[in-house]
């Protein structure tokens, strides 16, 4: 079922894996829509350094989370290219399991 933003509603993907975000529980994407990304920044996220951009929605300019970039430990590659929306940013149609 798909996921969208909270503040406008908007319908962003649906997620593949829950994840821990800086505000709570999140959600990891394959690929997004309505989506915008900002630009990268080297970050030390809970799962070590990481080449991150700030995405948003494309409607409401809210901040949703972010996109990996880069991984620079090899145990994180598989989440480059990927994005991660925090569920406080989130509604889904039928709730959360």
């Amino acid at each position: 079922m798909p996921a969208g933003c909270l503040t406008c509603t908007r319908s962003l993907f649906s997620p593949e894996l829950s994840f821990q975000g800086s505000q709570g529980r999140a959600y990891l994407f394959n690929s997004v829509v309505n989506v915008g990304c900002g630009p990268a920044e080297e970050r030390v996220l809970l799962t070590g350094l990481h080449a991150v951009a700030d995405i948003y929605c494309e409607n409401c300019k809210t901040t949703l989370g972010w996109k990996y970039e880069h991984a620079f430990e090899s145990s994180q590659k598989y989440k480059e290219g990927k994005y991660i929306i925090e569920l406080a940013h989130m509604i889904k149609d039928n709730g959360w399991d």
